[in-house]
């Protein structure tokens, strides 16, 4: 888990890296905030809808071999960002770093869940991973580009050459714990946990939601607060990384609250929250600004590998489907409405196109307000013992009933 944690990391400060591009667009190449913008589109555009088909993909088949691919793809897109000038090369090669991101996390996610057997921890701790693969992005473009221009961005190439070799190393440790599993006995019949589409739908609209305000901030997040604040480059920068660290803090938090209050309420409440954070962020003047920027962080991190696990506990029999909607498009899909924002910033100002933002982890709250636990496979498993146990109670009028014969998974066997 600690390898695929680790290139997780590598992947994701490809989904950072393109936001932390835009302020040096803007001052290299003198880019409106809608062409500007464009650029966020295109890493999220495709990637929205490559997103479910990788994970329908994953769904019929191991597909491991996409894991170092991928890797390498959204790397080599984001390295020849900054090579040329024309506009139309610089929206093409992002695109196929968005293709690549698209296609690592339903297969990642996949085998994170089998080697995790479910953990809800061990899969806040994959979270983990890609979430500081974020906060490093703005580090990593300033000290690159920053230093360089953007002519220096064949640099930015180096992240995922590493995380390639590390999902290399991952999977050849995973394939012998496989193999054994395999050989070494039958698997346990476990009762099948129906899909809940009603309640996936549901938590992907409010994942789209969050989806929005976190692409829209991290975006803009950086000019804006040189606006606010009357600071250069590294404030932008500082702020940009507050926004993405907080997933280290918020995602371990989650895990945690969830043990002890549930999923479903500790989602609910950082939607509600976030609206008073992200609230700050629009309102709050002058350095007091970070610290909105720092809730609003926490507020949309904590639910974030809870995403994860409630959508695969919604969806069962689609474990990839579910994956690839709530680890990669939750992210994606936020770029399809920075044009607008981007386009509302020029006819207006940066701080009224960022102001709709507010709503949005409302309406997520409203779609969220019903929801429930999902059933999953342990709990079913020990209903439908329970009622057997109960069955053999009667049947024998009442005495005490004879022992169940059970079947024992072999060890190292992953829960689908």
């Amino acid at each position: 888990m600690t390898l695929l944690a680790l290139s997780h990391a590598c992947v994701d400060v490809y989904q950072g890296a393109v936001a932390a591009l835009v302020p040096f667009f803007v001052a290299e190449r003198a880019y409106s905030y809608a062409a500007a913008s464009g650029i966020v589109l295109a890493a999220s555009l495709l990637s929205s809808v490559v997103q479910p088909l990788f994970g329908a993909l994953t769904d019929k088949w191991a597909l491991p071999w996409l894991l170092p691919v991928s890797t390498l793809a959204g790397g080599v897109g984001v390295a020849l960002a900054g090579v040329g000038d024309s506009y139309a090369v610089t929206l093409a090669v992002v695109a196929v770093s968005g293709i690549g991101v698209a296609a690592y996390h339903p297969e990642s996610a996949r085998v994170a869940r089998a080697a995790s057997r479910g953990s809800h921890t061990a899969m806040g701790w994959f979270s983990l991973g890609g979430n500081l693969g974020f906060a490093a992005a703005p580090l990593l473009v300033a000290a690159v580009v920053g230093v360089g221009g953007l002519g220096a961005s064949p640099l930015l190439v180096v992240p995922a050459v590493a995380g390639a070799a590390l999902c290399l190393a991952a999977l050849r440790s995973a394939a012998p714990r496989a193999g054994a599993a395999t050989a070494s006995g039958p698997r346990a019949v476990r009762p099948a946990v129906r899909d809940d589409w009603p309640s996936f739908l549901r938590l992907t609209g409010a994942i789209m939601c969050r989806s929005i305000v976190f692409v829209g901030l991290g975006a803009f997040i950086s000019l804006y607060v040189r606006q606010r604040t009357g600071g250069g480059q590294v404030a932008g920068t500082a702020a940009l990384f507050v926004l993405y660290i907080g997933g280290a803090v918020g995602t371990v938090a989650g895990g945690r609250l969830a043990a002890r209050y549930g999923r479903v309420s500790v989602v609910r409440w950082s939607y509600a929250l976030s609206v008073l954070s992200v609230a700050g962020v629009v309102l709050v003047p002058g350095p007091a600004l970070f610290a909105a920027v720092a809730l609003t962080s926490a507020g949309l991190y904590v639910p974030f590998s809870l995403h994860v696990t409630l959508g695969q506990d919604y969806l069962p029999g689609r474990v990839g489907t579910a994956s690839g909607v709530t680890l990669g498009l939750a992210v994606s899909v936020g770029g399809l409405a920075s044009p607008a924002i981007g386009a509302l910033a020029d006819a207006t100002s940066l701080r009224t196109a960022l102001a709709p933002l507010i709503a949005l982890p409302a309406l997520g709250w409203l779609l969220l307000r019903t929801l429930r636990e999902p059933e999953t496979l342990d709990a079913a498993a020990d209903r439908a013992s329970a009622a057997a146990r109960s069955e053999g109670v009667t049947e024998s009028g009442g005495g005490a009933a004879e022992p169940a014969a059970t079947v024992t998974e072999p060890a190292g066997e992953p829960r689908p």
